[in-house]
């Protein structure tokens, strides 16, 4: 009995391929040039979108290049003007020469769609690209010495397969007011149909939701304070609002459906994941969260955490606390969670200035960086669709002023913060600041600074200092110090109506 054969190891996997040739139509590529040689015009339907790297042929890439061009400058692309172009470029000789270009221009198809063309050559240049892609992500991960690990790896063809969706397509067009105008009636119809009258996600403030209209899709907005007036607090009581609020909406068939929850993800760049989950549970069981971490809390508070805690499982709320996060991971992640569970409603970061931009912007300063920032968190909201709220510093020149109150020209260290955003929100509590103007007890000032204190006791103001779509105001809030938690603010006399 032969013992080596009977208890042989199974061969290693193969990972060699048959020889294929990439995904090439060059008869398409020549049609698609001689078409457009012939007739300008049709230019109008492939210039958007069709680039020279798209094409196969390396002849036809410089073709191409040289016609896009010359019509892109005013000029009219035939055999006889590229010749002069190309014979400048010292192209022409190696393309064939004057003779292809004539020959390009005498097969040209007049009955084809140049749009069909320029996307079925699009569509094979991204299965080149794919195909390339696949090569490199299984050669980078079988190198030993990489310097990126698995997870990065990931990321990175994460990345290049979004930049491969996002740019390039033909599905970007002008859309006729009368079909923009149906979208757009089919929101305020939805709007009416909700309680409260709000055309995007509520934030779970009366008055905040009443002058924004909820927050909405594919909206940038700032909310900005100096440290200590809340503005991570006020952050995650949106972020908590608006996972649990339920919401009428239409589906696909048009009729209304009732929504419990939306879905939210959270990047928590300063604190991590557990300290936010804290906060949130203090904030939600009315026991303060320094308590439950020390375990200092009694049978009843327990039992409040604990029903909480129930609670708080059910939402669909998700938190990255990543550190130093760049936009292009922060937009991958965002659309994985779009993708596992089937959609995403409302992006928070927390906070702007500690995010990472790229290479490039970091050289050119940190006024640069900030820019791409906020660039590219605009860019997520118009791509995904959803909202997002970035938390922001503030400069310490308000601290210079006599009046406290933010103002947009304190935003810190870019003005394309304000340029950016669709809403800007400064939170102000003069409690914070009194506070520290206490005169000696047994004044006269005491006596009328006790009276300030009094008045402004537990109150915060929101102030929206920018808003594309809406009116600028200010929103009075209650703010609960020792649970971190904002709530509407009702004043005594709407109290004694009735009024909520």
């Amino acid at each position: 009995m032969n013992i080596a054969s009977t208890f042989a190891l199974p061969a290693a996997p193969s990972f060699a391929t048959p020889s294929r040739e990439p995904p090439a139509n060059l008869d398409a590529e020549m049609a698609l040039l001689g078409t457009l040689l012939a007739n300008n015009n049709g230019f109008d339907k492939v210039g958007d979108f069709l680039l020279p790297d798209h094409f196969a042929d390396p002849a036809h890439q410089k073709i191409y290049g040289a016609l896009k061009r010359v019509i892109e400058s005013g000029g009219t692309a035939d055999a006889r003007t590229l010749k002069h172009v190309l014979e400048r470029e010292e192209s022409l000789a190696e393309l064939g020469g004057i003779q292809y270009l004539a020959e390009l221009a005498a097969n040209a198809l007049t009955i084809i769609d140049p749009k069909n063309y320029g996307q079925l050559i699009y569509d094979l240049y991204l299965r080149r690209a794919l195909i390339a892609l696949g090569e490199d992500v299984v050669n980078d991960a079988f190198r030993p010495d990489n310097e990126h690990n698995a997870v990065e790896q990931i990321e990175a063809a994460e990345q290049h397969l979004f930049n491969l969706a996002a740019t390039g397509d033909g599905s970007g067009d002008f859309r006729s007011f009368g079909h923009t105008l149906k979208d757009t009636l089919k929101m305020v119809e939805a709007a009416y149909q909700r309680e409260g009258r709000l055309t995007g996600i509520t934030t779970g403030f009366t008055d905040m939701d009443r002058l924004l209209g909820g927050l909405q899709k594919s909206d940038l907005l700032i909310l900005a304070a100096r440290p200590a007036m809340g503005k991570t607090a006020l952050a995650t009581n949106i972020a908590f609002n608006a996972a649990a609020a339920s919401s009428t909406e239409r589906d696909e068939a048009g009729n209304l459906i009732e929504r419990n929850g939306h879905n939210v993800a959270v990047f928590s760049l300063e604190m991590s994941a557990e300290q936010l989950a804290l906060r949130i549970l203090g904030e939600q069981s009315g026991v303060p969260s320094d308590a439950i971490r020390r375990g200092a809390i009694d049978q009843g508070q327990f039992e409040a955490v604990f029903e909480a805690s129930q609670r708080l499982n059910s939402l669909s709320l998700f938190i990255d606390d990543t550190p130093a996060i760049t936009v292009a991971n922060m937009r991958t992640r965002a659309r994985r969670l779009m993708r596992t569970h089937g959609r995403l409603d409302l992006i928070v970061v927390d906070y702007l200035q500690l995010m990472q931009g790229s290479a490039g912007s970091k050289s050119d300063g940190r006024v640069q960086e900030i820019s791409e920032i906020t660039r590219g968190l605009k860019t997520v909201a118009k791509e995904l669709d959803v909202p997002v709220i970035a938390l922001s510093q503030l400069s310490r020149q308000v601290e210079q002023r006599e009046d406290k109150r933010p103002q947009l020209a304190d935003l810190r260290e870019s003005g394309s913060i304000e340029q950016d955003a669709d809403v800007v929100m400064f939170i102000y509590r003069e409690e914070y600041y009194l506070g520290r103007k206490e005169p000696d007890p047994g004044t006269d000032a005491h006596e009328k600074w006790q009276q300030d204190m009094d008045r402004v006791h537990n109150i915060a103001e929101v102030i929206i200092a920018k808003q594309r779509h809406g009116p600028t105001d200010r929103v009075k809030l209650y703010f609960d110090g020792a649970y971190t938690r904002f709530r509407d603010y009702v004043s005594d006399a709407q109290e004694d109506d009735g009024f909520y």
